[in-house]
């Protein structure tokens, strides 16, 4: 594998971290040309200490785009790690795949609000789009070396988070704390309400339609406790292959950043002699609003649908963080926002950015009031 310079934005998160270690044990395989944090001095000023990094960019900064931009155009950056989660990022996004720079991609929240924008200006510039979610990134491997057409479903798997056997009327009394404890996976505050709401599975059914061009109806979602297999794929021939390993980010990170080579993870392999059991069940959409909703927006193929469900569930998460609104209050909010809100498909990413912030100030006013 020749050497690739690469980019990381996001540097300090969860997936950020993860990311510095990958590229760590790779050091002879990656040039660190730049990192990135929002605020994290500290943490972004580590990173670009253990990687060797030739710039450290403050995304706070309004300049800060057009100055990432300008270094990956200037040090001709082979890839750019998008490890920062929440839609502030949709335009660079957008702008870096316009640029034609290949991007290895954890913010699912992108694809969600303009995946037909992104995924068009891929198209147009040659991009690759190289998927680092657990469950996209098993999918991109099953479908290497497969034809498209014959392809009859993908299943992505849920680990169900803390709440999968909880009883729907104990979800009114789910406090932050509980949210938070993930049983399989270590990812941000964010994500992991995501998780136990089964949101995150539902932005990744969406995020699964544009990254691989397939129907919904080619597209769903079992409940695997044990985080072992993260998607499988059945072929109209009745085979099904599946993509296994221990849930550990850096796994993914390493398939997106090595494409198309095979690099050190760090990850120690599967022992399936380990693994006593493991088992599969349908997710209950009645318990699981989130779930339910993102499944009825993505039957319905609207760009505008998608982007005020991604913001008003990202409004009403971080009410619940902050305690503003108990746990069993954010779907109601989403369903409000969806029910009220004029929709009008974006067409630009002027549009898409416009309809992102009604979307949150919809949503903003509605938690305001609970």
């Amino acid at each position: 594998m020749n050497k690739k310079k690469i980019g990381i934005i996001g540097v300090t998160g969860s997936v950020g971290s993860s990311s510095v270690e990958v590229v760590a044990a790779n050091s002879d395989l990656f040039d660190t040309v730049f990192v990135t944090a929002h605020q994290n001095m500290q943490g972004l000023e580590k990173a670009k200490n253990l990687l060797n990094a030739k710039y450290a960019v403050l995304t706070s900064s309004p300049e800060s785009s057009r100055q990432i931009l300008d270094i990956i155009n200037n040090e001709m950056v082979d890839i750019v790690l998008f490890a920062a989660a929440g839609v502030s990022v949709v335009r660079l996004v957008y702008d870096i795949v316009k640029n034609g720079t290949h991007i290895a991609l954890a913010n699912k929240e992108s694809i969600v609000t303009a995946g037909s924008l992104i995924m068009n200006e891929a198209k147009n510039s040659g991009a690759k789009i190289l998927p680092v979610d657990s469950e996209h990134s098993a999918i991109f491997q099953c479908l290497l070396g497969q034809q498209k057409q014959y392809v009859s479903k993908i299943t992505l798997t849920a680990s169900g988070g803390p709440f999968r056997h909880r009883p729907k009327e104990a979800f009114n009394y789910i406090n932050k704390k509980e949210a938070l404890k993930h049983p399989n996976w270590s990812m941000g505050s964010k994500i992991t309400v995501d998780s136990a709401t089964m949101m995150n599975k539902g932005l990744e059914l969406i995020e699964a339609r544009f990254l691989f061009d397939m129907k919904s109806e080619k597209l769903d979602v079992i409940i695997h406790p044990e985080s072992i297999i993260h998607s499988y794929i059945t072929f109209t021939d009745g085979s099904t292959i599946a993509q296994l390993g221990m849930p550990d980010m850096k796994t993914p990170i390493a398939v997106a950043l090595g494409y198309p080579d095979r690099i050190n993870s760090t990850v120690q392999p599967l022992n399936m002699w380990e693994q006593k059991s493991l088992t599969f069940f349908k997710p209950d959409l009645q318990k699981f609003k989130c779930l339910k909703i993102a499944v009825d927006v993505l039957k319905t193929d609207s760009n505008a649908l998608m982007t005020a469900m991604n913001a008003a569930n990202e409004q009403a998460v971080y009410a619940f963080l902050k305690e503003k609104i108990v746990f069993k209050d954010i779907p109601d909010v989403i369903e409000e926002v969806l029910g009220k809100v004029e929709i009008q498909d974006a067409e630009t990413i002027d549009e898409a950015e416009a309809n992102i912030i009604k979307y949150q100030k919809a949503a903003e006013e509605i938690t305001g009031r609970l």
